[in-house]
């Protein structure tokens, strides 16, 4: 049952596999010293949640929204869920205002420390 599964949706296994992969090199990013390296984690983070909303809402193929070849009425059993798409629309937006901040942010640390190391910066008596 579970071949017949993986037969038939290829895309949903394969695209589920590469969204896993994405949230552990973002999780690994995160988990380094080094600025630049913090900033791809949230960046690569965000975009395996994107992938994870796309999932999650469903893959549907060869069914494009509200057109129907007959001119009639369009069954909305074939079509993809709206929603999901919206939340990840309303991520990326939302995704690309942390990454600024978060850009922003560490240069302006980088400014203050001097030094790229996050292990360095416990030490904030010296400012």
């Amino acid at each position: 049952m579970l071949l017949r599964y993986l037969k038939n949706n290829k895309m949903e296994v394969l695209i589920s596999v590469l969204t896993g992969i994405l949230f552990a090199v973002g999780l690994y990013l995160l988990l380094h010293k080094s600025f630049m390296k913090l900033i791809a984690g949230v960046i690569i983070f965000g975009n395996a949640c994107n992938l994870f909303l796309l999932v999650a809402g469903g893959l549907t193929r060869n069914s494009p929204a509200f057109v129907s070849k007959t001119g009639g009425a369009v069954p909305v059993d074939g079509m993809a869920d709206p929603v999901p798409q919206a939340f990840i629309l309303t991520a990326i937006v939302i995704g690309l205002g942390v990454q600024a901040f978060v850009i922003v942010l560490l240069k302006r640390v980088y400014q203050t420390s001097k030094t790229n190391d996050l292990d360095k910066l416990t030490l904030t008596d010296e400012l």
